[in-house]
């Protein structure tokens, strides 16, 4: 079985075939950018003089990795970039396709290529499922111009594309669109001539939660959006109800800018500082699917790891930050899992406020003018003349003396024997309670 699509320029049906052919395509295909104009979102790559748009206009042979989150228009910029330079499209799909697939594909390419003088554009989609050696097959193609190659992924091409590859192609990252994206792709589907032609009106509840289910990617709104058209049957207007029967998932009554957003954040956190762990993944689903930006979750993780529970579990901020980098890495709806793992470890963490208690007591002696002199003895004596100041000397390197702590001044004259943080006796934090007191033994010797 071929494994690969090919899309030429022949005209494969009359009028009528085509137009009956288009309006079986799922809507999200109809609605497809012909142009680079048409294309939603993206604005970092699409602006004039951008590299992209140059490859476009310069008809220049081009070797590009697409790396974005799913539903961003890899595929589509790979479709229009095939029809604005004319070059024959052929899509390889990784799951399906090996070795012999390429190399049929690029035989194909030359002998196109020399008795027409077609040129060709393969299309990789998932290319870091390619094995090394199906990626080394596509190597001789791109390096001799024989096709021009474009690989979309969903995963970091450092990571997942073989360098040789890497080196050969220009990267551009495609970022998850803005809900005003997503609103705009919506609406052109609904008055365009390709999608539903004006023969629908969507209701702002329901435009809301499609944006909201949507979640950035483009192609799943206009798959939602058929689907609603569709329970909708004769009615003018997509109701809200009929979103909600067609994707079978209730609207979670949620506003990201007003009180509800603020009002499920403060519950979240006091959630997991209160040690509620269901009620704290209550609050992380609800937000999760009401749409908000997981990016605003992490952060909150981040901050209540250090606020909350500090050094009574140290390991709670590697977790959180480790979150926070899995949202960046792979996004959502796969990242909830890897928020719900760090709230769950926070949540049932020992408490503990000491840390921020510390740095406000320190800082509130800061704005209240409570600094003085840096003592001499720490002062920088690596320039001309801070000997002759006096700074430096007298300096003892703790390294050199047992235990690696010896007693001397640190703080200024003004705040010296000041503490700032005072430990708790939960978790963690009652062994670096016991170690404190030690080194302040230490310090400070009676």
């Amino acid at each position: 079985m071929v494994a690969y699509a090919e899309h030429v320029s022949e005209t494969l049906f009359d009028d009528a075939g085509a137009e009956a052919q288009r309006g079986q395509e799922p809507l999200a295909v109809r609605m497809r950018p012909r142009t680079l104009d048409e294309v939603v979102g993206q604005r970092h790559l699409l602006g004039q003089g951008s590299p992209l748009r140059r490859l476009v206009e310069d008809d220049a042979p081009m070797s590009l990795l697409l790396w974005g989150p799913p539903g961003t228009g890899k595929t589509t910029l790979a479709t229009v970039v095939s029809k604005a330079t004319k070059r024959r499209f052929v899509e390889l799909s990784a799951v399906t396709a090996g070795v012999k697939d390429i190399r049929s594909v690029v035989d194909n390419a030359r002998r196109e290529l020399g008795m027409r003088g077609t040129r060709t554009l393969l299309f990789v989609d998932e290319v870091h499922r390619f094995s090394k050696t199906q990626q080394d097959a596509l190597l001789p193609s791109v390096e001799n111009r024989w096709v021009s190659f474009i690989g979309a992924t969903t995963e970091n091409p450092f990571f997942s594309v073989i360098s040789p590859l890497l080196s050969r192609s220009l990267m551009l990252t495609l970022e998850s669109h803005t809900d005003d994206d997503i609103r705009a792709v919506v609406d052109r589907a609904l008055t365009d001539g390709r999608g539903l032609r004006g023969r629908y009106t969507l209701s702002s509840e329901a435009a809301e939660h499609l944006v909201r289910l949507a979640g950035g990617d483009a192609r799943r709104s206009l798959t939602y959006l058929e689907a609603a058209a569709l329970v909708a049957g004769g009615r003018e207007e997509i109701a809200l109800a009929d979103v909600e029967r067609a994707v079978d998932r209730n609207a979670v009554r949620y506003d990201r800018s007003g009180d509800q957003h603020y009002d499920v954040t403060s519950a979240f956190i006091k959630s997991m500082r209160g040690s509620d762990v269901d009620a704290a993944l209550h609050y992380l689903a609800r937000m999760v699917e009401a749409g908000e930006d997981p990016r605003f979750i992490a952060r909150r993780l981040v901050v209540h790891a250090s606020e909350d529970v500090g050094m009574a579990d140290p390991s709670a901020l590697q977790v959180a930050v480790a979150a926070a980098q899995a949202v960046e890495l792979i996004g959502l709806p796969e990242a909830r899992i890897n928020l719900a793992q760090a709230v769950i470890h926070i949540a049932l963490a020992p408490k503990s406020n000491a840390v921020v208690r510390a740095i406000d007591a320190a800082s509130a002696d800061v704005r209240a003018g409570k600094t003085g002199a840096v003592p001499p003895h720490l002062r920088d004596g690596h320039y001309k003349g801070a000997k002759e100041l006096g700074h430096a000397q007298d300096y003892l390197y703790p390294h050199d003396h047992p235990g690696g702590v010896v007693a001397q001044q640190h703080a200024p004259d003004s705040l010296d024997g000041t503490q700032y943080y005072h430990p708790t006796t939960h978790g963690a934090e009652r062994r670096f309670g016991e170690v404190l007191e030690r080194i302040k033994g230490v310090l400070r010797p009676l």
